[in-house]
């Protein structure tokens, strides 16, 4: 993985609000530890992510997003090419964030980032 190394977001329809996606989208939930989940761009293409994630995992989502792995250094957050549960998988860590308003703010920039570049694939389902 390089700093440019994409990364690739699944955003889930309830996550998008006039065409774009929310923060909420690039910030973890509780129940995933700190870690937002993401496709290794190295790996696999956006197209390719967004079938693994729909029709293989059975979830949903509007369509893939990206951010660098440079980017989630700028915002101290670590990506760990963790291969778990697929091959394809890594996680950025949040934990190093201990203040919601860091993490928040770190969610946003990534954001930012994402609709920079624009959607890497979007669904027509």
């Amino acid at each position: 993985m390089t700093p440019e190394t994409l990364l690739y977001r699944q955003i889930h329809p309830s996550f998008v609000q006039n065409d774009r996606p929310t923060s909420q989208a690039f910030r973890p939930t509780p129940k995933d530890e700190n870690k937002l989940s993401a496709y290794d761009g190295d790996k696999i293409q956006s197209q390719a992510s967004w079938e693994h994630y729909t029709s293989k995992l059975g979830l949903a989502s509007l369509g893939v997003m990206a951010i660098t792995n440079a980017v989630c250094t700028v915002q101290s957050l670590i990506v760990a090419a963790d291969g778990t549960p697929f091959p394809e998988h890594c996680s950025i860590d949040f934990s190093g964030l201990t203040k919601e308003p860091d993490i928040k703010k770190a969610a946003k920039n990534l954001q930012a980032s994402a609709i920079q570049r624009g959607w890497q694939f979007r669904s027509t389902q």
